[in-house]
């Protein structure tokens, strides 16, 4: 059986790489994004650059979005220059981006009248993931689309699950981001609390990951501790929307987040110091500020 074409809507920090993936595992792919060097990247990749949505979308079986939330992903699918307007009938969209969980539901609502089937399925494991294809993709729709994605989902990721109906995937994002901006927030602190009480941090953070405080967050976002160095693999920005999107959720479910919604508060604090741009374990430059240091 031939693989299906695919269609991949935005190109940035998690699209170039996950894209790059399919081409390796032997897909044809062709991309549209606004960023011109993305789409040379694609090319350069083997892959194919399209001048618009409707160039990328019209011959595709397969159109994936990864775009950085819910506005992005209904200026995308809706309109006369949309993904719902030019895909064919049959045609299955999967939206990878993180998005409120409602946006999914109405989407794939929009989609069936068009004809199109719809998963969304949010991924977890950043940048570092996307390139060495290890996401976690947490899925929402039918099972049949599931199961005609799953290949796909396998040259991106390492744990795939079906989460439940349209609108589950991006419940269980919601989840994660709530779990890794805790923990984060957490390491933060300690980070703090052991360079204050003068102990070797990279000795304290290699025992302190061994045994039961060791987590993947710990594992991925140690060396941006001990070094400072905060280049985003996740940016402060995302994580202040993803906070937005669980606190509001759990919310109208009515579910109790205290330990969240002040980490919600630090990372929205963070970012009107100017920080959004940093990846998420800037978390630290705010302890520090708390703590007295000049950041």
């Amino acid at each position: 059986m031939s693989l299906p074409k695919i269609a991949w809507i935005g190109l940035g920090i998690m699209g170039s790489p996950m894209s790059e993936n399919l081409l390796k595992a032997g897909y044809r792919v062709t991309g549209y994004t606004l960023e011109k060097e993305k789409l040379d990247r694609l090319a350069a990749a083997g892959g194919i650059a399209a001048g618009s949505i409707a160039e990328a979308v019209r011959d595709a079986d397969v159109v994936i979005t990864m775009v950085p939330a819910s506005p992005q992903v209904e200026a995308v699918a809706y309109g006369p220059d949309g993904i719902l307007e030019n895909a064919r009938p049959g045609t299955l969209l999967i939206d990878m981006s993180s998005i409120t969980p409602q946006t999914s539901v109405d989407l794939a609502k929009a989609a069936k009248d068009k004809g199109i089937r719809v998963l969304d399925a949010p991924v977890s494991g950043g940048e570092a993931g996307a390139i060495e294809a290890v996401l976690s993709i947490m899925v929402g729709g039918e099972q049949a689309d599931f199961d005609e994605a799953e290949p796909i989902f396998e040259a991106l990721g390492k744990t795939i699950v079906l989460c439940g109906p349209h609108g589950s995937g991006q419940t269980v994002k919601a989840a994660n981001q709530l779990i890794v901006a805790v923990n984060i927030q957490a390491c933060a602190e300690a980070v703090v609390f052991l360079e204050k009480s003068g102990v070797d941090l990279k000795a304290a953070l290699d025992v302190l990951n061994g045994g039961l405080a060791g987590s993947t967050v710990l594992t991925r976002k140690k060396d941006n501790f001990l070094t400072r160095n905060f280049k985003p693999g996740f940016r402060i920005d995302l994580h202040h929307k993803d906070m937005g999107i669980v606190t509001d959720a759990a919310r109208n479910v009515g579910a109790a987040l205290p330990v969240g919604a002040v980490v919600a508060q630090l990372v929205a604090s963070l970012r009107a110091q100017g920080d959004g741009g940093l990846d998420h374990s800037a978390l630290l430059r705010a302890v520090e500020r708390l703590s007295g240091a000049q950041v």
